[in-house]
């Protein structure tokens, strides 16, 4: 091994560990994040990421030790940190273009499982190399820093735990630092920066100016340069917000007739504010139906308690048709908020609380005459709020002639899909449950109540003047459907709703393709651009 005094008294060796594992976790942490706008970040999603870099970190582990036993020279792996540094660094420069590449290329040749293929081929090729790369190090490091083998546990113990500190540290500072304030792509330059940094002073310190010196330096520029966007959706001219929070990747478009909130998917609109305060047209005028079935226009007051607030669009819709109400609303993402006063106009008399649907249900007693539960995220419910516990909880904070309505986000004709298992759930706690799908959309609304709901219902509606709502209601009157149990049951120890969710989604992508596909397969590329355009 070649003689190199930075590395005499193994400090720097530890130092290295340090940061190794540091920058794995936040690659890792960032890769969800680079990810969730075209593929969500589901917990499936989630488990591509970390099953990609486990492989990626085994490899390394592998080649690392073969490595530093052929050619024991910390210059190799110094001159491996900045390859690794770089193709970091250049990840939020074509990260997002390789992906919109894969998903391309995949949707015409990939019959099922597009989200699953297409995350696992973009981690792969965006994530293993760089990783593998850093996983050379800590069997590199053991070889550079154990003497004999009388010290070797003490040497071998303490490199793995500079790692796991690091380690430690990586998962915390991007979440709760970096990525909310600075954004993912800024995070990726960040400990790019710390890594090459590592390397610089390892070669400097020995008096060894290499090309990779210079060379790494001047590609590091110039992604700091075109790589410090926070623009995941480069092809949009109309973002008035793009941004991060520690939940969420955040969108908000703006039109001349309405502001639309966008969150980790980039296609897909969570909530909306319409300049004019008409109806919406999607599943929030549905939803009013809940006011009438709670005996709106027979009650001094309201209280309405909304579970997954977003920017406010229910609530908006809630006080500009009804002066009776009060509403209190609950939502985790406590800069989605921020942005329903910036955007959204969401009025002051709404209450937020920054917290979740469910822990929030348990620290409270008090009862509402309708809780709404629109706490979809992405592709899917949180698992926590999907199960006959969750519901049993809603149920016990529902006066006795109160109302639940739930959003269902991803209706489907297949057998055991994800809305079936949610009304099944919700069937298993209330007795009369009605549902209606909303025209042009793939959303269906559940309402639960009393055994008088629709009695309720049609007293209310006769009351309401605005012929608007008066068209509406008549329209949700005339699909609504009473739901009789079946079997898909989801509990809090078995709540599947990521694969189902996938499933749903899944089956959408394959209707919207196959007319494109028709089209490719009779006329080829060029039928397809035309068609496309």
């Amino acid at each position: 091994m070649k003689e190199r005094p930075i590395l005499k008294n193994k400090i720097f060796l530890y130092i290295t560990e340090f940061f190794s594992g540091m920058s794995v976790m936040a690659v890792e942490l960032g890769a969800s994040r680079l990810l969730a706008p075209y593929f969500s970040s589901s917990q499936i999603v989630w488990t591509i990421i970390i099953g990609t870099i486990m492989i990626a970190m085994a490899l390394g582990n592998i080649f690392g030790g073969r490595s530093a036993d052929k050619n024991p020279n910390p210059d190799k792996l110094y001159g491996r940190i900045i390859i690794a540094a770089i193709w970091i660094a250049l990840i939020p420069v074509v990260g997002k273009y390789i992906i919109i590449g894969i998903s391309a290329a995949l949707i015409f040749t990939v019959n099922s499982n597009f989200l699953v293929w297409a995350a696992f081929a973009a981690c792969m090729v965006i994530f293993v190399f760089p990783l593998f790369l850093l996983g050379t190090v800590t069997p590199s490091l053991v070889k550079y820093s154990v003497d004999s083998l009388e010290d070797n546990g003490k040497t071998v113990g303490n490199l793995g735990a500079f790692n796991t500190i690091g380690s430690i540290i990586g998962t915390f500072l991007p979440t709760f630092v970096t990525i909310p304030a600075w954004g993912t792509s800024i995070t990726f330059l960040v400990f790019a920066a710390i890594l090459l940094s590592l390397s610089f002073i390892y070669f400097l310190s020995s008096k060894i100016i290499v090309k990779k010196l210079i060379v790494g330096a001047v590609l590091f520029v110039i992604c700091c340069i075109f790589g410090h966007s926070t623009a995941f959706a480069f092809w949009e001219s109309n973002l008035v917000y793009e941004g991060e929070s520690i939940y969420n990747y955040l969108q908000v478009k703006e039109n001349d007739n309405e502001v639309i909130l966008s969150t980790n998917v980039l296609f897909g609109v969570q909530s909306m504010f319409v300049k004019d305060n008409s109806l919406t047209g999607m599943y929030y005028d549905y939803a009013l139906a809940s006011a009438y079935m709670a005996d709106i226009y027979h009650k001094d007051n309201v209280d309405v308690l909304i579970l997954g607030n977003g920017t406010g669009t229910f609530s908006t819709q809630l006080n500009h048709h009804f002066d009776n109400v009060t509403i209190e609303g609950v939502e985790i993402d406590e800069k989605i908020t921020k942005l329903a006063y910036e955007y959204f106009e969401l009025s002051d008399n709404v209450t937020v609380t920054t917290y979740d649907g469910r822990a929030y249900l348990q620290a409270i007693d008090k009862k509402y005459d309708i809780i709404m539960v629109d706490a979809y995220q992405d592709i899917t419910i949180p698992f926590q709020m999907s199960t006959i516990e969750f519901f049993t909880m809603v149920k016990q904070h529902l006066n006795d002639d109160g109302v639940m309505v739930v959003n269902m986000n991803m209706r489907s004709t297949q057998e055991g899909n994800i809305s079936q298992y949610l009304s099944d759930t919700i069937a298993q706690v209330f007795s009369d449950v009605y549902t209606v799908d909303v025209s042009g959309s793939t959303n269906r609304e559940l309402f639960v109540g009393n055994k008088d709901l629709m009695n309720i219902f049609h007293n209310n509606m006769n009351l309401e003047k605005n012929k608007e709502l008066q068209i509406l209601m008549s329209r949700v009157d005339s699909h609504l459907e009473q739901y009789h149990s079946g079997n898909y049951v989801m509990t809090d120890d078995k709540a599947p709703v990521e694969l189902l969710g996938m499933k749903v989604i899944d089956s959408l992508i394959g209707n919207e393709v196959e007319y494109y596909k028709k089209i490719y397969d009779t006329e080829g590329i060029k039928g397809l651009i035309e068609a496309l355009q």
